[in-house]
């Protein structure tokens, strides 16, 4: 793929973006993928309610396993890997990503709502976000 081939040569910042979207591309998953985008999907929640910092080194490899897991669609492989580098916050690509899927036409509503949680952090999810992932459980 030519795209891909010149990232290389693309800043960094420059080429989260052009990641973020070309994983976007890919959200119209099948439906077998949305149940279990569905469970990926509550596990990231889960993660979510009692983050303080940073995800754990055991929620890191939950994470990392529902970001490598070809069954689950683009957007929750996305989520998972911005929450999986949270630092306080989001990182820059992480977020990158997260406004991809809010913005997306194709991401389903429980998947946007935890980007924009995800968005949001600032060291903990606020009460809000909280009473939010707590629904979502």
């Amino acid at each position: 793929m030519p795209i891909l081939n010149n990232l290389h040569s693309m800043t960094k910042h420059c080429r989260a973006l052009v990641l973020s979207s070309l994983m976007l591309i890919g959200l119209g998953a099948a439906p077998a993928a949305l149940a279990d985008d569905a469970e990926a999907a509550k596990t990231i929640a889960g993660i979510l309610v009692g983050l303080n910092h940073f995800p754990s080194a055991d929620d890191k490899a939950t994470l990392t396993a529902i970001a490598e897991d070809d069954a689950n669609g683009m957007a929750v492989r996305s989520l998972a890997t911005a929450v999986a580098g949270i630092q306080h916050s989001a990182s820059a690509e992480g977020k990158a990503a997260l406004e991809q899927i809010v913005m997306s036409d194709m991401a389903s509503a429980q998947t946007k709502s935890l980007a924009k949680i995800v968005l949001g952090i600032n060291h903990v999810p606020s009460a809000e976000a909280k009473a939010s992932l707590q629904a979502m459980l």
